[in-house]
């Protein structure tokens, strides 16, 4: 297995960043990652010598997870960073911790923190390779792959599907990276959500904003839902869940508005009965269990990317 020579990958930070032919290329190898996840024996050898630490400073079930046991499927070793039990908690700074780290050698690191832009900060002084797990509300890089490697599974090319995204639009990093992601594969996005929830300048990403979900979904190949982001509010912007779910929650109703053979998506964690109703979170139409199954051959196929572009990958795989 080879990795293109076009996909040059020293870090993942964001899909702001690459190109639509690099997207195109991880999603490709993603898909062979896949087939080896749907084997009797999910191993390879590719990464065999090769350390992936996991630097979660935020809570993580789906990610740190889905990254560990890529990390294993690809033969690395894996080392786990819980902030809670570091010395972050006794004011030790990122920086220090991230140097202290390195200092046992890890070949790559896989950080989630609270902090929007701590990745590139860490990839800017140490020299391991930073793939970010979720930063803040600016990316989450490997959830935008694994929903557009799902969408482009189920539907093909992407290439002017209508893809709505609705919700927490302002505090979501997943939302801006498939939003990225999605413009940059020629996709028709559209957005909903309370007027608290949309960012000034949203449009600017390429795509069409709707005060109400209705127009949004009308029509639409994709129906994403995202999940009020309260960690991250300060306050809270909306008046109360039930009303939230009343005017922008989906359910078989609003459903029935996109195109019959329409997917329905959700980063998770699900709140069922604000964002979305159970009967559609479980419904035929649901590809939420698929995301997190196609998330773990899209994670081993970024490590993959990153190791090979660095000459870490073992040269008998």
């Amino acid at each position: 297995m080879n990795a293109p020579s076009t996909l040059q990958l020293r870090h993942l930070l964001g899909l702001e960043e690459l190109s639509a032919e690099q997207i195109t290329a991880l999603l490709d190898m993603a898909a062979q990652m896949k087939a080896v996840n749907q084997r009797r024996i999910k191993k390879l050898p590719t990464l065999r010598g090769v350390t992936v630490l996991t630097f979660f400073v935020e809570n993580s079930t789906r990610t740190k997870m889905s990254f560990e046991l890529a990390a294993k499927r690809l033969s690395a070793d894996t080392m786990g960073f819980s902030a809670s039990t570091s010395s972050l908690s006794k004011g030790e700074t990122l920086l220090d911790t991230a140097r202290n780290l390195e200092a046992m050698a890890p070949d790559i690191v896989v950080i989630r923190h609270s902090s929007s832009g701590a990745p590139r900060f860490l990839s800017e002084r140490i020299g391991c390779g930073i793939v970010n797990a979720g930063d803040g509300a600016h990316e989450h890089p490997t959830q935008g792959l694994l929903d557009l490697y799902t969408m482009r599974d189920k539907l093909g090319d992407l290439r002017g599907r209508k893809v709505a995204i609705i919700g927490d639009i302002a505090h979501s990093r997943v939302a801006r990276s498939n939003l990225h992601g999605l413009h940059k594969l020629g996709a028709d996005v559209h957005v909903a959500g309370p007027a608290t929830m949309l960012p000034p300048g949203v449009h600017a990403l390429g795509c069409t904003v709707h005060a109400r979900v209705e127009p949004a979904i009308d029509g639409a190949d994709v129906v994403m839902m995202l999940r009020i982001q309260r960690e991250r509010q300060g306050n809270d912007l909306i008046p109360h869940a039930h009303e939230y779910h009343r005017f922008f929650g989906l359910d078989a109703a609003r459903l029935q508005l996109a195109q019959p053979h329409a997917l329905v998506m959700h980063p998770g964690p699900m709140n069922r009965g604000v964002e979305i109703a159970p009967e559609v979170a479980d419904g035929a139409q649901s590809v939420i269990l698929e995301q997190v199954e196609n998330g773990v051959a899209v994670r081993m196929a970024v490590l993959y990317a990153v190791a090979a572009t660095r000459g870490l990958e073992s040269q008998g795989a």
